[in-house]
C-alpha cells in the first residue's frame, strides 16, 4: 500500500532548530577566545615569507581542506597535508621554520600528535586549532586558537557538528583578516579564480559578452508593423531607434505590450511614438559584474553599449543577462 502525505508521520524539526540555537551560541563563545590568540596567529603567518600548511585528521582534515582553500584564493598561499600521509613522507612538503595550523578537536588526535617530534625537528611554528586547550597539541602550540563548544549538536553529542563550525568560522576569521591586512582587492581575487561564473563576473568586461552583430537600429518614422518585424529578426526583443552615431532611443518588449494593451494602429504608429528616449546605458570596458549589479539593481534585461564612457560614443552593443 502507497502511503499518501496525510498518512506519512509529520517530519519533526526541532532538532534542527536546536542545533541552530547551539550554533548561534559557540559562534557567541568564539568571540571571546578570538582575543589576544587570533592576532597573534595572524602575527606569526604575515611574518612568514613561505605557504602555510593545515593539517587535521577525518572531520577535521576536512574542514582543514577547506580552511586551506580560503587562504589560498584571498591572499595566503597554504596548504593541506594529510597527517597518515606526512609520516609515510609527505612531511617533505613542510620546511624549516614553517608555520601550520593543527586541527584537532579533542587536541589528541594520533596521526597529529605523532607529527610533533618532527615537527620540533624543524622549528615548525604551531598554532593549534583546537577544543581542549589542556591538550598535547595545545601544550606543544605557539598560539592557541580555542574552539572548545559546550556540546555537539548532534542529538547523542557525538558526531562533530559544533566543533567542526567552530574550526571552521575560526579559519574563515583568519582568513578575512589576513585578506585586510595584504591589501587583497577585488583584482587580485579575480587573478585566482579565472574559470566559472565567478571568474567570468571579475575579469570579463562588457565588451566580451555583448552582443555587437547586426544591431536592430530603425529610423525615427518608422511604423511599428515595420519595427516588429526588425525586432524579431534580431531576436533580442528590442529595437534600437536611430543610428550608432545618434541613437534617440529603445522600443523593448515591454513599450510593444504597452502600445497593443492602449489598441494603437500598427501601421500609422511611429517608433518615436513607442520608443524610451532615456534609455540605460554602459561602456563596453566596464566590468561584466558592475554591468550585472546595475541591470539587477534597475530590473533590466539589456542595457545598450557604447564604445566608451564618453556620452557621445557611439553605439557599439547590446548586453542581455537572463
Amino acid at each position: 500500500m502507497v502511503k499518501t502525505a496525510a498518512m506519512m508521520k509529520k517530519i519533526d524539526l526541532s532538532s534542527a532548530k536546536t542545533l541552530l540555537a547551539t550554533y548561534k551560541g559557540a559562534i557567541s563563545r568564539l568571540e571571546g577566545a578570538m582575543d589576544g590568540a587570533l592576532d597573534k596567529a595572524i602575527e606569526l603567518i604575515l611574518n612568514h615569507d613561505g605557504h602555510l600548511v593545515v593539517c587535521g585528521m577525518g572531520k577535521s582534515g576536512l574542514v582543514g581542506r577547506k580552511i586551506a582553500a580560503t587562504l589560498s584564493s584571498t591572499g595566503t598561499p597554504a596548504l593541506f597535508l594529510h597527517p597518515a600521509e606526512a609520516i609515510h613522507g609527505d612531511l617533505g612538503m613542510v620546511r624549516q621554520n614553517d608555520v601550520m595550523i593543527l586541527i584537532s578537536n579533542s587536541g589528541e588526535t594520533e596521526e597529529v600528535v605523532k607529527l610533533l617530534p618532527a615537527l620540533k625537528r624543524l622549528n615548525v611554528k604551531i598554532i593549534s586549532l583546537i577544543g581542549r586547550v589542556d591538550s598535547a597539541l595545545g601544550k606543544a602550540a605557539d598560539v592557541i586558537l580555542d574552539a572548545s563548544v559546550d556540546k555537539e549538536a548532534c542529538p547523542l553529542n557525538l558526531a562533530p557538528t559544533t566543533s567542526s563550525m567552530a574550526a571552521l568560522v575560526l579559519g574563515d576569521a583568519l582568513a578575512v583578516v589576513l585578506m585586510e591586512h595584504r591589501g587583497f582587492e577585488a583584482a587580485d581575487f579575480a587573478a585566482r579564480h579565472p574559470g566559472g561564473k565567478l571568474g567570468q563576473k571579475l575579469l570579463n568586461t562588457v565588451s566580451d559578452k555583448m552582443i555587437s552583430a547586426n544591431l536592430p537600429f530603425v529610423p525615427v518614422d518608422m511604423v511599428m508593423s515595420e519595427v516588429i518585424v526588425e525586432m524579431t529578426k534580431s531576436r533580442l526583443g528590442l529595437a534600437l531607434v536611430g543610428t550608432a552615431e545618434n541613437l534617440h532611443g529603445i522600443i523593448t518588449d515591454g513599450d510593444l505590450r504597452r502600445m497593443l494593451v492602449e489598441a494603437r494602429a500598427l501601421d500609422k504608429t511611429k517608433a518615436e511614438d513607442v520608443m524610451n528616449a532615456s534609455p540605460q546605458f554602459i561602456a563596453a570596458t566596464a566590468n561584466l559584474g558592475d554591468a550585472e549589479e546595475k541591470m539587477a539593481q534597475a530590473k533590466l534585461q539589456s542595457l545598450v553599449v557604447r564604445q566608451t564612457e564618453d556620452a557621445n560614443a557611439p553605439i557599439c552593443g547590446i548586453l542581455q543577462i537572463f
